[in-house]
C-alpha cells in the first residue's frame, strides 16, 4: 500500500509559489527584524523594505514627529496604508515596525 500524498500549501517555502508573494517580518521592536530581513534579503536576491522607512518617506518627517503632531491613531492608519501598498509590489523581505502587529 502507498502513502497517502501530502498536500503543501501554496504558502509554504516548499512550493514554488512562495517566492511569488512578499516575506514579512513581523515581531517586536528591537528583535532584529531589520538585521535579519537585510541579510535574508541579499541571501535571496530580493530587496529588502524597512516599513518605517517607507512610512517616513511618506509622511515626510519622523515617526516621532507623526506621533507627536498627530497621534498614534493617525500614525498606525498611516502604517496600515504603506504596508498594505508594499504588499502589493514585487516580492520583497519587508521588515515591519514593531507596533504593526497590534
Amino acid at each position: 500500500m502507498s502513502e497517502p500524498e501530502q498536500s503543501i500549501s501554496p504558502f509554504s517555502p516548499l512550493s514554488s509559489n512562495w517566492r511569488a508573494r512578499p516575506l514579512v517580518l513581523v515581531g517586536l521592536m528591537g528583535a532584529g527584524k531589520s538585521t535579519i530581513g537585510r541579510r535574508l534579503a541579499k541571501e535571496i536576491g530580493w530587496r529588502f523594505v524597512d516599513s518605517d522607512e517607507e512610512i517616513e518617506a511618506a509622511a515626510g518627517c519622523s515617526i516621532a514627529d507623526i506621533f507627536s503632531m498627530h497621534g498614534e491613531a493617525i500614525f498606525r492608519d498611516l502604517e496600515k496604508r504603506v504596508i498594505h501598498r508594499l504588499l502589493g509590489e514585487a516580492p520583497m523581505v519587508l521588515a515591519t515596525g514593531g507596533g504593526a502587529w497590534m
